[in-house]
């Protein structure tokens, strides 16, 4: 058996008392803080929210603020596990500045990886000559890996350089992305040259990956 319940009138009515009471017991709490320290618990109680119930990833364009968030995240997390230096970072600055600067949505475009207010990952198609597309700045935050995120964005990148008109793909890594290297392989990328170097203050292996598309 199943019965329904609804507020009468006048409880309805003390619902909405006890709703602004609160409201008010909330703004009065607030009110001595300065406002950067209410724009630091809001986004702290957002984030909170958004753990309690995660809502969906999303990939969108780059938008104003996106290309900061990708130099610094790249320089934070290179540095952190494969030991970069400070070039790395000025590397992806200078891709991204390029990037910005010549942008032409018909041939090339960037997509960022949100849930809700975070961002997870990176991922752009940018032009090599008129018919290579290049795989650049593919980045994924260490909670996003291992959930299919970026075969999402892998595909995303290659649907978009198959109607862009583009004949094949090539990208750059580096030997010591095994995970990367495995999705590459897994979708048809070929390892055609791989040759020691020193960059970024450590001894790499540039590694071309590169497929038909």
């Amino acid at each position: 058996r199943a019965r329904l319940l609804a507020l009468t009138p006048a409880g309805m009515a003390e619902a909405q008392r006890l709703k602004a009471a609160s409201r008010a017991g909330l703004a009065e709490m607030l009110q001595p803080l300065p406002p950067p320290a209410r724009a630091a618990l809001a986004e702290g109680l957002a984030t909170a929210t958004e753990a309690l119930d995660p809502p969906p990833v999303t990939l969108t364009p780059l938008q104003p603020g996106d290309a900061g968030w990708v130099i610094a995240r790249h320089g934070a997390v290179y540095a952190r596990d494969e030991g970069y230096d400070a070039s790395f970072e000025a590397l992806v600055a200078e891709i991204l500045a390029g990037f910005l600067r010549r942008h032409d949505p018909t041939r090339e475009a960037g997509w960022i990886a949100r849930q809700g207010s975070r961002r997870l990952g990176s991922i752009f198609v940018m032009a090599e000559d008129a018919e290579t597309a290049r795989l650049r700045l593919v980045f994924l935050e260490a909670e996003a890996r291992g959930t299919g995120l970026a075969q999402r964005l892998l595909d995303t990148a290659l649907g978009f350089a198959r109607a862009a008109g583009y004949r094949r793909m090539v990208l750059w890594t580096h030997e010591s992305h095994r995970a990367a290297g495995r999705l590459y392989a897994k979708n048809g990328f070929a390892l055609t040259a791989s040759t020691p170097a020193r960059a970024f203050g450590c001894d790499v292996v540039d590694q071309t990956w590169e497929r038909a598309l």
